[in-house]
């Protein structure tokens, strides 16, 4: 398991071909990388901040959670804070496990519990100020089904 809270960007696909050569006996290989997106135009930049410490310990408690409900070979969370422009990546999962299923669900799972209760604190920087990012009901909504 690896999990990577930094600053610098990453490539998904070597990411993707790195992760993916040293997990053994794992027949399917799910990943999924979050982009900043601009929903109306106006985004300058998203600006994350954390503390270190927590932050990783939070996101390993989370993947160790998965782990233990599905059957996986392997996890990789990689999540970016600083000021990031729209456009950038910010975050990549990556599972394996024997069979397709379980490596989609634990990462549907990662993705939902990283949006929700990884101690990130977001702000929207556009040309009009900046916003600190409220959670959302839809985000927590999520996390029922799990």
């Amino acid at each position: 398991m690896e999990i990577r809270v930094q600053e610098d960007r990453f490539d998904p696909g070597a990411e993707l071909n790195a992760f993916s050569a040293t997990v053994s006996g794992a027949g399917a290989v799910v990943s999924f990388t979050g982009v900043v997106r601009d929903v109306d135009g106006g985004l300058v930049a998203m600006e994350i901040e954390h503390y270190p410490g927590m932050t990783t310990k939070a996101i390993a408690g989370i993947a160790d959670e998965a782990a233990r409900r599905w059957s996986l070979a392997d996890v990789l969370v990689i999540h970016r804070y600083g000021h990031l422009a729209p456009g950038e990546n910010i975050m990549m999962v990556a599972t394996a496990s024997r069979h397709r299923a379980d490596a989609f669900a634990a990462a549907e799972y990662l993705m939902d519990y990283l949006k929700s209760r990884a101690p990130f604190w977001k702000k929207e920087v556009t040309r009009d100020g900046a916003d600190w990012v409220a959670a959302r009901d839809e985000d927590e909504d999520a996390l029922t089904r799990w």
